[in-house]
């Protein structure tokens, strides 16, 4: 799952990030209102997490009013302090799918957006994920291509699962250092580059079709050919 995180608070925030990466989910932070409503409104998300009190003028509550007036139809789970009856009401009215008062056990968050995934969708949750002949099985951890078991370790894992998850969309630098290594920053380090050129090793030279393609001033992409 692509899962958008609006939380103010940094601890918060780094607590759930964490844990929905270790989960093996793609996990995106907005950390104000206003940049929250930007990017619900201007991506595309599988879960919101949403805080219902927010800095800068927008809370989740204005989110949540533009996101159904856009018939953006995104389930939404709400995070509060504010635990009363009253306002759980009114954060559902407002267009909230379920409401999580804090404090909260991660494994209770955790549940509560993957049963929101399922009915959003209709079906289970992706356990699965597959480009041309390469398979990246989440529940396993396991890696194959054309039928042969790669072994990763734990970053490659998921520098891959986030190239498969964007497959055939430009992966840049910056999305890479926060969707891999939790990064908001550059550390003007090759770091990126020396993990793309072992992934390569692995899943690319053993096999006749390149799958991991660079392109040129912009990032990577992952696709099965480089047309």
């Amino acid at each position: 799952m692509r899962i958008l995180v609006v939380e103010d608070d940094k601890d918060v925030a780094g607590f759930i990030l964490r844990g929905l990466k270790e989960a093996g989910h793609v996990a995106e932070h907005a950390a104000t209102g206003r940049d929250g409503l930007f990017m619900a409104t201007s991506e595309a998300f599988d879960v919101i997490v949403l805080d219902r009190m927010l800095p800068g003028g927008i809370d989740g509550l204005n989110i949540l009013e533009v996101l159904r007036g856009q018939k953006n139809a995104v389930p939404v789970l709400i995070l509060s302090a504010l635990a009363d009856v009253d306002e759980r009401v009114r954060g559902l009215k407002a267009g909230g799918d379920d409401y999580l008062p804090k404090p909260f056990a991660f494994s209770e968050m955790l549940a509560r957006i993957e049963a929101l995934y399922r009915r959003g969708k209709g079906e289970g949750p992706v356990t699965k994920l597959t480009v041309d002949d390469l398979e990246l099985d989440l529940l396993s951890r396991q890696v194959k291509r054309a039928g042969q078991k790669i072994d990763l370790q734990p970053r490659e894992f998921r520098l891959l699962e986030y190239l498969m998850r964007h497959a055939g969309q430009v992966v840049t630098r910056t999305m890479l250092l926060e969707g891999v290594w939790d990064y908001h920053f550059d550390p003007q380090t090759n770091v990126i580059d020396v993990h793309v050129s072992r992934l390569r090793q692995k899943v690319d030279k053993p096999f006749p079709t390149p799958l991991i393609h660079t392109v040129r001033n912009a990032g990577y992409m992952l696709r099965p050919d480089a047309a």
